[in-house]
């Protein structure tokens, strides 16, 4: 079993930087038989959670919603378990709740369905 733990949230003004990680324990990835993939969800109030960003683990390519495009980046440390996203430029419309997810990379990376493993949630709030 995988469990995920986030961190780095927090408040920032509008055109700040905030980075959030996300370190996954109990299994690592590679012992896994299959490729695995891990994304970052958000969820602000009223609104459903949606697709931020995704990275297959092994191969690296990353995958962005075209709402943070420029703005965000994803990546991992594979000696650490951990996947980061780092956020620039951050705008009042990017405050929600921010969810780490993993799952089995079957290459539907927008969608929550192919995440198995979520994190609690880390709150980013961006002021204007």
């Amino acid at each position: 079993q995988v469990q995920l733990v986030e961190s780095g949230g927090g408040l920032v003004q509008a055109g700040g930087s905030l980075r959030l990680s996300c370190t996954a324990s109990g299994r690592t990835f590679s012992s896994y038989a299959n490729p695995w993939a891990m994304g970052w969800f958000r969820q602000a109030p009223g609104k459903e959670r949606e697709f931020v960003a995704a990275i297959a683990w092994s191969a690296g390519i990353t995958y962005y919603a075209d709402s943070v495009k420029g703005r965000f980046t994803i990546s991992r440390d594979n000696a650490k378990n951990t996947v980061y996203l780092q956020m620039n430029s951050l705008k009042p419309e990017d405050t929600a709740v921010y969810y780490c997810a993993a799952g089995s990379d079957s290459g539907t990376y927008y969608y929550t369905d192919m995440y198995k493993r979520w994190g609690q949630g880390t709150q980013v709030t961006v002021s204007s």
